[in-house]
C-alpha cells in the first residue's frame, strides 16, 4: 500500500445511503453476483461480521486517497461517532477478496499488523463491494520516513529495532499458519505522525495464504524486488519466502539500495532472476565498511537460495542482532543519504513494482532464463560515480 496522498473525485455521495442501497439491491438482475460467507468454516473463531447497512450511516467518506493496494485504493474516512480518522479500502466482492479480508482480520490482533475495525457489503457504482475500515497509518512508508530524516543519522541499532518489529509481524503470521507472500517496504507503514515513537505495521494481504500440509503455496504471485528464488521456478514454496523478503528489506535498511536489481527497465529481467536464483549479491564499500559482521551473517542466512536452509522466523527472532538490539552498535549508516540522493531512481523502482503486481501470475515452468553477462547495480554505480569511493568492479567481501 503506497502512502503518497493524491486527490481523487470520490465524494461521499458516490456511496448510496441506506434507502438508496435497498433500492439498488431491488434493481439488481435476477442472477446477481454470488455472495460468499465472510468467514467460512476454518476451525478458527473470528469476531468480525460483515455489515449490510450503508457505510455512510457510520462514516464520513472523503475524496482523499491515502494509497493504492494490490486490489484497491484506500480512502480517508472519519467515524461519525468519534471523529477518528480511519482508512477505507474498497474491494470488488468475490471469494478472493473475502479471503483477503478474513486472513487480514485474523492477523490484525498483532501489534505490528494494521488493524481492521469494520467490513461493509455495499453497492458502489452499481457493483457489490467490500468496504474495509482500517486504522489510518498517518506517518507513511518505512523508507520515506528514513528518507526524510534530514541530518539525523540512521544507525545500525535503529535498523535492528525496525527488523525486530517486522519480525514480530511475520512471527505472528507464521504462528497461525499464514504466509504474507508480499512483504516489502511499501507494505510497511507507521502510525501517527505526532507520536515520538510511531509503531511500524504490516498491511496488504492480497497475496496472503494459509500454509497447511495440503496447501504449499505454489501460486507465483509476488513483487519482483522482494521475491524468493523458489518463487521464480516451478518449485512449491511456503513461509520461507517471507524470510527471503525480510533479508532483502534488512539489506536495504543497512545501505540504501537492494541486493538484486532489474535491467533495461523491466519489472523483473532475466538477469535479475538468475542473480536471485544463484544468490549473487555483494556487501560493497563504502556503504558496508562499518556494518557489523553479525548483521551481514544474518543477511546471508536469510538470502540462502535453498528454502530448507534458510533461517526460520523463530531463529531470526532469537538471533542476538534482533533480540538484544540494545547491544547492536550505534554505527551511523549511509542509508538515509543514499535514499535521498537516489530518490528519483527509487520512485522508478516503486513504479515498476506497482505495475507488475497485478500482472505477475506467470507459468514459470515455461520460462527459460537467458544467460547474460553480469552488470552493475545502477543505483550503486550512480553513487560510485559521485563519490569515486571504490572501483566500479569491486568484488564482494
Amino acid at each position: 500500500m503506497l502512502s503518497n496522498s493524491q486527490n481523487q473525485n470520490v465524494p461521499e455521495s458516490m456511496f448510496p445511503n441506506q434507502q438508496q442501497q435497498q433500492q439498488q439491491q431491488q434493481q439488481q438482475p435476477q442472477h446477481p453476483v454470488q455472495s460468499f460467507p465472510l468467514f467460512p468454516q476454518i476451525g478458527v473463531k473470528v469476531g468480525l461480521q460483515i455489515k449490510k447497512n450503508a457505510i455512510t450511516d457510520d462514516y464520513r467518506v472523503t475524496s482523499q486517497t491515502l494509497g493504492l493496494g494490490i486490489n484497491g485504493k484506500v480512502l480517508e474516512i472519519f467515524c461519525k461517532k468519534t471523529g477518528n480518522k480511519m482508512a477505507l479500502k474498497m474491494l470488488q466482492d468475490c471469494s478472493k477478496a473475502r479471503r483477503e479480508v478474513e486472513l487480514h482480520y485474523r492477523a490484525s490482533q498483532c501489534t505490528h499488523i494494521v488493524k481492521i475495525y469494520d467490513v461493509y457489503e455495499n453497492l458502489y457504482q452499481s457493483r457489490k463491494c467490500l468496504l474495509i475500515v482500517m486504522e489510518c497509518m498517518e506517518a507513511g512508508e518505512l523508507f520515506s520516513r528514513i528518507q526524510d530524516r534530514g541530518d539525523q543519522a540512521f544507525t545500525e541499532r535503529e535498523a535492528s529495532e525496525i527488523m525486530k518489529s517486522i519480525g514480530e509481524a511475520i512471527q505472528f503470521l507464521h504462528s497461525i499458519n499464514i504466509a504474507h507472500r508480499d512483504v516489502k517496504p511499501e507494505n510497511l507503514l507507521y502510525t501517527e505522525r505526532r507520536s515520538s515513537k510511531p509503531i511500524l505495521k504490516l498491511t496488504d494481504f492480497g497475496f496472503a495464504k494459509e500454509t497447511t500440509s495440503h496447501n504449499s503455496l505454489a501460486t507465483p504471485c509476488y513483487t519482483p524486488y522482494y521475491v524468493a528464488p523458489e518463487v521464480l521456478g516451478p518449485e512449491k514454496y511456503d513461509k520461507s519466502c517471507d524470510m527471503w523478503s525480510i533479508g532483502v528489506i534488512m539489506y536495504i535498511l543497512l545501505c540504501g539500495y537492494p541486493p538484486f536489481y532489474s535491467n533495461h527497465g523491466l519489472a523483473i529481467s532475466p538477469g535479475m532472476k538468475r542473480r536471485i536464483r544463484m544468490g549473487q549479491y555483494e556487501f560493497p564499500n563504502p556503504e558496508w565498511s562499518e556494518v557489523s559482521e553479525e548483521a551481514k551473517q544474518l543477511i546471508r542466512q536469510l538470502l540462502k537460495t535453498e528454502p530448507t536452509q534458510r533461517m526460520t522466523i523463530t531463529e531470526f527472532m532469537n538471533h542476538p542482532w534482533i533480540n538484544v538490539s540494545q547491544q547492536v552498535p550505534q554505527t551511523p549508516l549511509h542509508t538515509s543519504r543514499v535514499l535521498k540522493e537516489e530518490k528519483d531512481l527509487w520512485e522508478d523502482v516503486k513504479e515498476e513494482m506497482t505495475s507488475a503486481l497485478a500482472t505477475m501470475r506467470v507459468d514459470y515452468e515455461q520460462i527459460r532464463i537467458k544467460t547474460i553477462a553480469d552488470s552493475s547495480n545502477p543505483l550503486l554505480m550512480k553513487r560510485r560515480k559521485k563519490t569515486n569511493a571504490v572501483p566500479s568492479d569491486a568484488q564482494s567481501q
